[in-house]
């Protein structure tokens, strides 16, 4: 699917999206990868399916300066354990468990609005899905 144009060269937002990739300002991700005002860093968690999530990647996360992580869980919504992000609660992190197109377009609306927020984007091996 694809989203709206982006009007500011110097923002990152998603640019469209399908099972197994986003496209970040055009350019196509076939991996799991936290985007953030700050840029794109490839993830921990690259490779890993759903059910590899540990806690130590949420432990990555909350090393950010975020106010909201929006977690994307490939094409159907999945929680992880509370256990898990306990890390961002310490942080005092909020989040938001969604499936990758809600990801997208939640990313893009709060990023527009000046929000300190991370998209957490899980793409998971084809073997996986």
């Amino acid at each position: 699917m694809k989203l709206h144009l982006n009007t500011d060269a110097t923002q990152r937002l998603f640019t469209g999206y399908g099972d197994d990739h986003v496209l970040i300002n055009g350019h196509r991700h076939e991996s799991s990868l936290l985007l953030t005002a700050q840029g794109i860093e490839i993830a921990p968690w690259a490779g890993l399916d759903f059910d590899q999530l540990t806690a130590a990647h949420f432990e990555w996360i909350a090393h950010r300066e975020l106010d909201i992580l929006l977690l994307g869980t490939g094409a159907r919504l999945r929680f992880p354990h509370p256990s898990l992000t306990r890390a961002l609660v310490e942080a005092r992190i909020g989040l938001e468990v969604m499936d990758i197109g809600a990801l997208c377009r939640t990313y893009n609306i709060l990023i527009a609005e000046g929000r300190s927020v991370g998209a957490a984007v899980l793409i998971e091996p084809a073997s996986a899905v």
